[in-house]
């Protein structure tokens, strides 16, 4: 979301900070994962506030990734797929495009994206359908 790899460290290490600095104050243990989440989350959107940078995009590590010749098809159409999604994804209101990038890329549970959010489960799971269906009829119009 960054694109820039030193900027990408400076922010994790404010979040670290953040999280060393605020370790007593937190209150269950279990939601460490979710505090370091949403801190990160924050960071990231003062950083693209502060550089007026209004649209973001995810780049694939997996997109570098070397290709044995035997699955060169299936890993390109699996790249221009995952990059059509990304395309589509764009297009989409941020919280619907968030939802789904936290369960479907972070595999997170229904129960952790809305505490993360601060919104209900259900709300979760509303725009998570609503944003696949979305996709799958814009998608089936392109393919």
């Amino acid at each position: 979301m960054v694109f820039d790899k030193m900027m990408t460290e400076d922010i994790i290490q404010n979040v670290y900070l953040k999280f060393f600095e605020n370790m007593d104050l937190l209150r269950n243990k279990e939601f460490a994962t979710t505090w370091l989440y949403s801190t990160a989350r924050n960071e990231v959107f003062d950083y693209l506030r502060k550089k007026k940078i209004r649209k973001t995009e995810i780049i694939s590590d997996e997109e570098e990734d070397v290709v044995s010749p035997l699955d060169v098809d299936i890993e390109y159409e699996r790249i221009e797929l995952r990059s059509l999604i990304m395309k589509e994804l764009d297009k989409l209101p941020e919280e619907q495009r968030e939802v789904y990038l936290l369960k479907e890329y972070s595999g997170l549970k229904y129960e952790e994206i809305a505490s993360m959010q601060k919104i209900d489960v259900e709300l979760v799971k509303s725009r998570l359908f609503k944003t696949r269906q979305k996709l799958i009829k814009r998608i089936s119009k392109l393919v």
